[in-house]
């Protein structure tokens, strides 16, 4: 490891809404925050092509666009927005304690208080065909991008209770939802269950798995396989929706950080607040109900207040002097 270690008072890992939303405010707050952007900076939205739904654009905004000018917002007040990753990191349990973070296996950061904002990847099914026409018809957000497919045709692949909502939510703009799971039962509730069955323009398809997608530029269709006959069959859908679960990128906390039993960061009460004095959690890494942009970036800002207010009762010696 390299002997460069920089000491600085606000670390923010990760660079989607949540992020750049607490450098906005840790900025303003003069906690000169430093931004690492991960392996994918702006997070999940940079993959998304029309964002409808976050305020203050009447007109909608592609995903990538949104994401530059939330970092020419937080960089307007004085964030340093670095391309990097944070590759290991150690958390002091003391008030006052300094956290020690590895950047890209070589830099040594020490920073006073750490907002971690790394968000959660979507799972998908990880056939070409489906990544090939990511953004062009296959999501993993109904509730996200179900708006642009109002009165159409498409299918929903999952069978927990996240699938089953969503399958519920596009029933209600769309025509028609074909619903596929993997197995001969849901593992949704009973009561999102009996929700989807009782729904006239959902066809549920039991042990039924995607083959293929079909289409060029957008989605045109959908080639369905029985895992138990092998039976196949196409529909002519417009959308396809990835409904299989969320993975939150947490790994570097496990250990140190409290979580629940598929990784999210547990915050305190309604707090951004970590089991780690000085340290916050915000955005899609602490959140697997809501999991939008909006959200995210309100606990962003979040973060940063609690960032500010643990300082502010931190007295170092060079403040005292």
């Amino acid at each position: 490891m390299s002997a460069q270690i920089e000491r600085i008072k606000t670390l923010i890992i990760g660079s989607g809404p949540a992020g750049y939303t607490a450098a906005i405010y840790a900025a303003r707050a003069d906690l000169k925050p430093v931004v690492y952007t991960g392996m994918e900076p702006g997070g999940q939205l940079t993959t998304t092509t029309e964002v409808d739904n976050f305020p203050g654009y009447p007109e909608g905004i592609d995903g990538p666009s949104m994401m530059v000018q939330l970092q020419q917002q937080a960089e307007r007040f004085g964030t340093e927005v670095r391309i990097g990753m944070i590759t290991a990191i150690t958390l002091s349990d003391e008030v006052g304690g300094i956290h020690v973070a590895t950047v890209d296996n070589d830099k040594t950061i020490e920073a006073e208080t750490v907002i971690i904002s790394t968000g959660a990847s979507a799972r998908y099914l990880n056939i070409p065909s489906e990544q090939r026409l990511r953004g062009g018809g296959v999501s993993a957000c109904a509730v996200c991008d179900g708006f642009f497919y109002k009165g159409q045709d498409v299918a929903i692949v999952g069978g927990g209770d996240t699938a089953a909502e969503e399958a519920s939510y596009l029933a209600n703009i769309c025509n028609k939802v074909t619903m596929l799971v993997r197995k001969d039962h849901m593992r949704a509730s009973k009561a999102m269950q009996h929700r989807v069955t009782s729904l006239p323009n959902v066809d549920l398809r039991y042990n039924t798995e995607v083959d293929e997608v079909l289409g060029d530029q957008v989605v045109e269709g959908l080639r369905m396989v029985n895992n138990q006959t092998g039976e196949k069959e196409d529909i002519a859908i417009t959308g396809l929706f990835i409904a299989i679960g969320h993975t939150p990128n947490t790994d570097i906390f496990k250990g140190q950080l409290d979580m629940d039993d598929t990784g999210y960061l547990i915050t305190k009460g309604k707090s951004t607040k970590t089991n780690r004095p000085g340290v916050f959690a915000c955005g899609d890494s602490q959140d697997k109900e809501y999991r939008q942009a909006i959200t995210a970036a309100g606990t962003g800002c979040m973060a940063a207040l609690d960032a500010e207010r643990y300082l502010a009762t931190i007295e170092t010696p060079e403040e005292v002097a």
